[in-house]
């Protein structure tokens, strides 16, 4: 025996084992002669944090990425804004099936296992999202060019003469064309990333509710804050990577590797461009994988942090101090912990529902939040689309500049709260305020974003009249003019040209063009018969593919709109964590969580599904132009009305936190008044025991309630 022992200290292994014996009884012997509880190096708590922050980390991740390859999916499937919000929504959708009865009969079974299936499931729907690419054909944009060009002949297309063949497009094919055409094209292929984004929020179910309980049971009241913002703080980290690799892959054709690179006319500024947005999900997917491992190998249960493990149970009550101050008295009978039957917890699902709802405090905080995460995710889902069309950046562009400037301030932000929390050693009154204060200021710097824009881009016949006057309103038909009246051409496509001029053409052949040199996104088109209108005489007449860029000034606006929102998602952060510990403390804890299930079910419901679909259905009424599927009918939106964009989505947005805010001041005033009122019950409390048991050694206090106190409310 004393052989085999040598053999296995010389392993790496015992190495660590033996190490973490010896922490162990080095803790051991300091506490005894401090009489202070002592952490062990080697603490399954400590283990447990590090694998739900990978794993808010690696959701996040998953979730970003989702948000930054909505314009890509958008424009892969030829659908409008509405639909994909409804796709976007589906993840909520998932939510919604399993939240309730996952975050109550969780948190009476093994919840780190629970939460490794939930990895395992949001696996499986990430590669199901990026299933489609592998079904469906190569990605065919619209173009009235690349597709009837011989790239390796030396002939000139002639856009205009070439073009009457183009008006048969403007006809409606008939049913059964557009039906075996649709089929063949694979337009209905977005089923699958709907249903995969479906099972993304059904594995995601168990993380927060379950998670957050594990470690709040666990650790000490006063490091419970400071875990939660590090939790959070690498959580943000994985939207900052998630949008990093969306706009990576935006800039990556989505094709790569299967067509010619030289006969695509399009590049990544173009609103007909599709990245290579399944790649992510397939990075995704396998980081999520990864972070199930450690879930699988960690205990039902741990002693609590700090105390010798049988001393957890005597000590229960003792560690959650500041939430009893704040908590009333319910008559529960302390029983020994005994096996619950399935039948058992489902008679108690709906009396603690009624107990939980009846906590004011709990039901204000939610209606606050539900409208504070409307705004939220209306504004982080179409954002990218926002500095698209209002300040003329590319999708790629506007992703990384989401992902390496706002996600760093909110992280910052999160931490910032935290500490803030524990370094003042902050009450739920101190948290309140800091997380009100934190909502204010983020409103006001919100407010002022929807004031900054650059001015609608120049597009001929659409924005603009061809004689350079500004066009108030557009229909079809004011994209015929004089000088393009002679080419027939298709009032459908959009295969935007830039010209000398500076104004951007529908396509070569609505700009006049007679002749047109070289191929590929190098096609140059000349003697544009429109861009000749508008200029002298024996001036460069010319255009090339792309929209023309906007004004110069344009940047400089754009510069002063990102620094205000990094610093206002700076501010909206700090009050992240305050606003989560107040939440914490207004519930019984034997409600735990169940009260963050039902918030995640209540808010993610009605705060993440409507969001996307109305924010997108209004944003879908401000398109000017509309693209043109592949069967015929319309596609995704190629052109918006700026101003009229941004009146609707900044109007939304700083209408709903306007109203949060409203709501969090009538909430922070309940609050005020319910600690007064429980300060005084308590100090009638402590002058009834004085009189009653002065010469009691024990701590055994036996309070009768009056009557009068038969508020069933759980308080802060």
């Amino acid at each position: 025996m004393s052989g085999w022992v040598t053999d296995y200290r010389t392993t790496a292994a015992s190495q660590v084992l033996w190490w973490c014996v010896f922490c162990s009884t080095r803790n051991s012997i300091m506490s005894v002669e401090s009489k202070k509880p002592r952490e062990a190096c080697c603490s399954k708590l400590k283990l447990f944090l590090a694998s739900l922050a990978f794993v808010y980390f690696a959701k996040a991740f998953g979730g970003a990425y989702m948000k930054s390859s909505i314009t890509q999916i958008e424009r892969r499937f030829d659908i409008p804004s509405s639909l994909i919000g409804v796709i976007d929504g589906s993840f909520e959708m998932g939510n919604l099936l399993v939240i309730a009865f996952v975050s109550y009969f969780g948190a009476k079974l093994h919840r780190p296992r629970l939460i490794g299936i939930g990895c395992l499931i949001m696996s499986v729907g990430c590669f199901l999202i990026a299933l489609p690419h592998f079904f469906q054909g190569p990605y065919k944009y619209e173009t009235s060019v690349s597709h009837s060009t011989a790239f390796n002949s030396s002939e000139s297309a002639l856009p205009c003469h070439s073009n009457h063949s183009l008006t048969d497009a403007d006809e409606t094919p008939d049913l059964e064309a557009r039906t075996a055409c649709e089929k063949a094209a694979g337009s209905s292929m977005w089923i699958y990333v709907f249903l995969g984004n479906m099972l993304r929020g059904i594995g995601e179910t168990p993380i927060m509710p379950l998670g957050v309980s594990y470690l709040d049971d666990f650790s000490r009241e006063e490091n419970t804050p400071f875990y939660l913002a590090c939790i959070h703080t690498v959580g943000i980290l994985g939207p900052m990577f998630g949008f990093m690799l969306g706009s990576l892959l935006a800039k990556i054709y989505v094709d790569i590797g299967f067509v010619d690179l030289v006969t695509i006319t399009i590049n990544h500024k173009d609103s007909r461009w599709v990245g290579a947005w399944w790649l992510g999900f397939i990075v995704t997917g396998t980081v999520i994988l990864l972070s199930s491992i450690p879930f699988w190998f960690l205990p039902k249960s741990l002693p609590k942090q700090g105390q010798e493990e049988s001393q957890s149970k005597s000590t229960e009550l003792a560690t959650v101090a500041e939430q009893e101050n704040f908590l009333q008295e319910e008559n529960q009978d302390e029983e020994k912990e005994k096996p619950v039957t399935f039948q058992e917890l489902a008679k108690d699902f709906v009396p603690s529902l009624r107990r939980l709802f009846r906590n004011s405090i709990f039901t204000l905080m939610i209606l606050t939040y539900l409208v504070a995460v409307n705004g939220f995710i209306g504004m982080i889902t179409f954002k990218p689309k926002y500095m698209e069309q209002i300040y003329g950046q590319s999708a790629s562009k506007a992703i990384f500049l989401i992902g390496i400037l706002n996600l760093p301030a909110v992280a910052l932000g999160i931490i910032t709260g935290g500490f803030v929390l524990k370094r003042f050693k902050l009450g739920v009154i101190g948290a309140a305020r800091v997380s009100i204060t934190a909502s204010v200021g983020s409103f006001c710097l919100l407010a002022v974003q929807g004031f900054i824009h650059c001015d609608n881009a120049e597009v001929g016949g659409i924005t603009i009249s061809y004689q350079g006057a500004p066009q108030v309103s557009y229909n079809p038909q004011t994209l015929l003019s004089e000088c393009n009246m002679g080419c027939s051409c298709s009032m459908k496509h959009w295969d935007p040209v830039c010209a000398y001029n500076g104004m951007t053409y529908a396509s070569p052949c609505l700009a006049g063009c007679q002749t047109s040199t070289g191929t590929g996104r190098e096609m140059v088109f000349h003697n544009c018969t429109c861009v000749g209108e508008m200029m002298t005489p024996g001036i460069n007449s010319s255009a090339v593919l792309g929209q023309c860029p906007r004004k110069s000034d344009c940047d400089r606006i754009f510069k002063f709109y990102m620094a205000l929102s990094v610093v206002g998602s700076f501010i909206s952060a700090c009050g992240g964590t305050p606003g989560y510990i107040v939440l914490l403390r207004s519930i019984q804890p034997d409600l735990k969580a169940l009260a963050l299930g039902m918030q995640t079910l209540i808010v993610r419901t009605l705060g993440g599904i409507p969001p996307p679909i109305y924010f997108g259905a209004l944003i879908d009424r401000t398109c000017l132009k509309w693209g043109t599927k592949q069967c015929g009918g319309r596609g995704a939106c190629r052109l918006y009305d700026a101003n009229a964009f941004r009146l609707t989505f900044m109007g939304l947005v700083t209408g709903l936190y306007f109203l949060s805010n409203t709501l969090w001041a009538g909430l922070y005033v309940k609050i005020v008044k319910r600690q007064k009122k429980l300060a005084l019950r308590n100090q009638a409390k402590e002058n009834a025991l004085e009189g009653n048991d002065v010469g009691n050694g024990h701590a055994n206090i036996n309070i009768a309630k009056n009557k009068d106190d038969t508020d069933k409310e759980s308080t802060i």
